[in-house]
């Protein structure tokens, strides 16, 4: 189950819950004080990806990514409370550019995929 974002006794608000799919999944991870969010295209849950020139590659799976498919608004508020996010496609590189999180200056590609991580380094 994913953690939730909103405050104990607060409800996600309305045009979140009524928003249409945006074809990204996302999973929240809480690591000691570090909120990760882990966010995908996906269609590319279950592909290797090709690293480096060894014959290396790096599986996008569900369970770091999530199996959950959220809509642009959750992405951005769950964005705007990260500490730490990795995001990786097309789409969601889209939406994450269009909340001002990421600028094509500021991303690469993994295995030719479209790829950002994004760090707070706090006050």
């Amino acid at each position: 189950m994913v953690p939730s974002l909103f405050p104990a006794g607060t409800r996600e608000p309305e045009e979140v819950v009524r928003s249409v799919d945006d074809g990204v999944v996302m999973r929240v991870h809480r690591v000691r004080a570090e909120l990760v969010v882990a966010a995908c295209d996906a269609d590319l849950l279950g592909r290797d990806l090709p690293v480096g020139e060894k014959g290396r590659t790096v599986k996008v799976t569900s369970q770091f990514y999530g199996e959950r498919r959220v809509t642009r608004e959750e992405l951005l508020f769950a964005l705007e409370r990260a500490t730490i996010a990795n995001l990786l496609g097309e789409r969601v590189l889209r939406l994450a550019a269009e909340g001002g999180f990421v600028t094509r200056e500021g991303t690469g590609t993994l295995g030719g995929v479209p790829h950002a991580e994004i760090f707070s380094m706090g006050a």
